[in-house]
Formats: structure tokens, sequence, C-alpha cells
């Protein structure tokens, strides 16, 4: 390519039609979700004949609705939105965020999903100091005798949690775990308003927090853990719960949830 051929500016190469289209697009969201053409044309400062055009297009692939005189998200956007939030692994997208929060404390930081009744241990933000609390990746702990594990059986209700159980003997299980199927049931209830679980044991103290997928459906647990030494100061255990729900709230952003 020569000097004469290289264009001026980067707007050269700009396509004002797709911007456009993609303007439109983003002007839904949570809070909007229809608007006339009119409000459409205001918005972007254009003429309602040009944003008909535009809007033409968009509903003839998918992208929009029209419903009588509204203007909707159409099932192109809604499908391919959530296909790639679905299919973005939930290591890849949590494991800034906790390498993150690992720095901020000086904590391990933990990540679980939920097979059957066990919670299994996906990823881990190794906490490289003396005293640290670190589970190897692969580890499976039964879900009701662990904070993530109670977390993660907040997705189910009283009759799902019901089925879950009906063979498996709690009572087989040493305290504080619960050793019955009411027992646990109430336990799981209160975690659920809660949103957030601390469980003590062998000199150590762990909480944990649900992430939630574009669905609200809590699919994987985040926790922070470390020695009694460092959790049990004045305020450090209230300080490190809000730096966790913080992460979690990011996490779960990045999934596509929304409160």
């Amino acid at each position: 390519m020569t000097i004469l051929d290289t264009p001026d500016k980067e707007t050269d190469y700009s396509v004002p039609a797709l911007a456009r289209g993609l303007s439109v697009l983003g002007l839904f969201n949570a809070s909007t979700r229809s608007l006339n053409i009119h409000e459409i044309s205001e918005r972007l400062g254009v003429s309602t004949s040009a944003v008909y055009r535009i809007l033409f297009t968009l509903i003839n692939t998918g992208y929009l609705n029209k419903i009588n005189t509204q203007y909707e998200l159409g099932a192109r956007v809604i499908s391919d939105g959530f296909s790639y939030l679905a299919n973005r692994d939930i290591v890849e997208v949590a494991m800034p965020h906790l390498n993150l929060l690992r720095d901020r404390t000086s904590l391990s930081c933990h990540l679980t999903i939920r097979e059957q009744t066990d919670s299994l241990y996906v990823y881990r933000a190794f906490a490289a100091q003396r005293l640290s609390v670190n589970i190897p990746l692969g580890t499976r702990i039964a879900c009701h005798c662990t904070a993530m594990g109670r977390i993660l059986l907040t997705a189910l209700d009283d009759i799902e949690l019901a089925a879950l159980y009906q063979h498996i003997r709690l009572d087989d299980y040493p305290s504080p775990a619960p050793r019955t199927l009411p027992e646990l049931q109430a336990l799981i209830l209160n975690d659920r308003r809660r949103g957030w679980v601390q469980h003590r044991s062998d000199y150590s103290t762990a909480i944990a927090t649900s992430i939630k997928d574009h669905k609200g459906v809590v699919t994987a647990a985040i926790n922070l853990s470390g020695p009694d030494a460092v959790m049990d100061p004045p305020g450090a255990q209230d300080q490190f719960k809000n730096l966790l729900l913080t992460c979690s709230a990011d996490i779960s952003r990045e999934l596509g949830y929304v409160p």
C-alpha cells in the first residue's frame, strides 16, 4: 500500500448504517424493554424515515420484534447472547476475580460446583503464606458439611432437597452437620435468605457465597478461607465477607446476571 492509499482517518472504515443498527439495539436494557419509532428517532437524533429502514432490517434478521407500535429485542439477540454466556467456562470467568480477591486479602479462595450431593473443587487461588487453607482441585466434600456446599444447595427447594437426599444417611456425619432432612431443609432455607454461609472447622474459618448465571440460578460457590488467627480479629470477618460478596457480584454480572 502506498501513502496515497492509506486512509487519513480510522473513520474511513466505518459503516454508518451498521453503527446505527447497533445503536438501536443499545437503546434496550433492563429498564427500557420497548420503544416506539418516535422515541428511537429522538434518542438517536435521526429522522423517522431513516430509523424505519433500520428497524425493518433488524426485524427481518430477528434482532427486533414489533408488537403493535412498540419495538423490543428479538429472539436472535436473546438466544445468541445467552448461548455465549452459557458456553463461557465458569472457571475462565471467575479466575481473574478470585486471583484479585486472594491478592487483596492474602486468603485462599476456592470455586466449587455441585455434583449430586458433593461439592467439587474446580479452582483455587492459592494463598502463598505459612498460615493458609488450600484444598486441592478435584476434591469432593459432602455439600451439607461445608459453607460452599450449603450455598450450592440453596439452588434447590425443599422438594428437590428431599429427592436428592432420600437415600443419604445424614446421621452418619459428625456434628455440626445437620443430621436429619428437616434440619437440613431449615438450615438451607436460612442460608438462602442470608445469601452467605460461615463455617468453622479445624482451627480455620470459611465464608462462602453464590455465583449466579444469567437466569439468576445458583450455579457455583466461592469462598474465602483462612486460619482463625487471621479471621477472628474484630471487624475482620465483616471486611472479608463484604469483599467476597463484591467479588461474587462481579463474577455473576459477567455471566449475565442482573439483580
